[in-house]
């Protein structure tokens, strides 16, 4: 099949996740945030093409639907949010042929008002969430370790050569596709040119405040990470302002954190319990990251110096550069998704970073630490964690499958005595 797979298009993990789905499904939207290359994913399966981002393509579509399903398929209507109603259009011709798969493929970088769309398009249209690049992908990890393989007990010590100063470039840099094999100070612009984009188009065009929408994302920066409340955020945007009651100032928070979540910019972590009907899976307050932490560093002003020399916030950078990769190394492997990836909290201050667990009651338990001396801490809440889900018998929770400190700079991967990976980010593939 001829495709319209652009020159220089850098494999993505989801390919073939995109490509499995379209052999099932009438037709894919692939979602995600601006900039992460979800047109260009699409278009290496895609063997036509329209733009509703364009005034032109836009206009004739809204005039008349139809008009935006012409073409030879894999058919891709590209930021199709801009005109909702043309998903109906695409359901009511996947109805039409429901035995031919692969006929359209949709992107979007904003989750769409449906005041206009009359049916979600369940069982007709599959959905999969993209991001920035992760290491593997911009090729900063050399894919050594598989993330799945160590579900099977794939591994073997390694000697490794691991920089924080490439790390602390990494962040800041962003995985854009646009920045990769850029020299750095040009690498840098990119993230900072995004923030400008969303607050000099988008939050206008969308009706939100420039000033009120900054002083949020700079909210969520400082804040990546963490279990924060509204009200929290709330007075971190207050820049000093006291007019506003806590009621006003908490609903402000919450509206802009659902409008960075509402362009994919924002995600949010939820906590876990090994018992599947745990209470904790739903009263723990989510975490919220960053998709990128090149854009947290942006808001904050962090360059790659600057960020050697404030460890604490590096730290937190990296966590969030270390769940953005779990979450695109579970999204491409059938049996997972990004909904497959939790933490961990309980009363007692007992903290895992990250939990998988898949869809057949496996789970895994990931610390994340920038350097090796807070490697044994890491390994230490490791164990703790397993010994507390084996403690009551009546639960009958399953020990995990591994467990593992995703860690920053380290000399080498290895297996710790107490059975602990100690993997390195710059060495981890799907």
């Amino acid at each position: 099949m001829d495709t319209l797979t652009p020159r220089g298009y850098r494999p993505r993990l989801v390919d073939g996740e995109v490509k499995a789905l379209l052999s099932i499904f009438g037709a894919v939207e692939i979602d995600g945030p601006k900039w992460c290359g979800k047109t260009w994913t699409a278009l290496n399966q895609a063997q036509s093409e329209v733009h509703l981002d364009d005034d032109t393509a836009r206009a004739i579509v809204e005039a008349d639907l139809k008009t935006a399903l012409v073409g030879k398929s894999p058919h891709l209507i590209d930021e199709w949010q801009r005109v909702p109603a043309v998903r109906d259009a695409v359901r009511r011709s996947v109805d039409e042929q429901s035995s031919v798969p692969g006929r359209y493929l949709f992107t979007g970088s904003a989750t769409p008002s449906y005041d206009h769309v009359a049916h979600s398009g369940a069982g007709r249209i599959a959905t999969l969430r993209m991001r920035p690049l992760s290491l593997a992908e911009s090729g900063l990890s050399d894919g050594s370790i598989s993330l799945f393989g160590l579900f099977e007990g794939r591994f073997e010590n390694q000697l490794v050569e691991s920089s924080i100063g490439a790390l602390a470039e990494a962040i800041c840099r962003g995985g854009w596709p646009a920045s990769v094999d850029r020299p750095l100070a040009d690498a840098l612009r990119i993230p900072r040119q995004y923030i400008s984009a969303i607050l000099d188009v988008t939050v206008q065009r969308m009706g939100k405040d420039p000033t009120v929408a900054r002083r949020a994302l700079v909210a969520l920066s400082r804040n990546i990470g963490e279990a924060s409340g509204y009200a929290t955020l709330a007075q971190d945007m207050s820049a000093g302002e006291y007019g506003a009651s806590p009621a006003t100032a908490r609903g402000r928070a919450e509206e802009y954190v659902r409008f960075y979540q509402h362009l994919f910019i924002v995600e949010e972590l939820f906590g876990w319990d090994a018992p599947v009907k745990a209470r904790a899976r739903v009263r723990t307050k989510p975490k919220r990251y960053i998709v990128d932490p090149s854009i947290a560093a942006a808001a904050l002003g962090f360059s790659p110096e600057r960020l050697m020399r404030e460890m604490q916030i590096f730290g937190m950078f990296f966590e969030a550069l270390c769940i953005r990769d779990l979450r695109t190394y579970l999204s491409a492997n059938a049996e997972t998704s990004d909904a497959s990836l939790y933490y961990y909290r309980d009363d007692y201050g007992l903290e895992v970073d990250a939990i998988i667990e898949l869809t057949d009651g496996r789970w895994a338990a990931i610390e994340i630490k920038l350097s090796e001396d807070k490697v044994q801490k890491g390994v230490d809440n490791l164990l703790r964690l397993r010994d507390k889900v084996l403690a009551n018998p009546a639960a009958r929770s399953r020990p995990p499958e591994f467990m593992a400190v995703l860690v920053g700079r380290t000399a080498m991967a290895r297996r710790t005595p107490e059975g602990v990976y100690i993997v390195p980010a710059t060495c981890l593939t799907a």
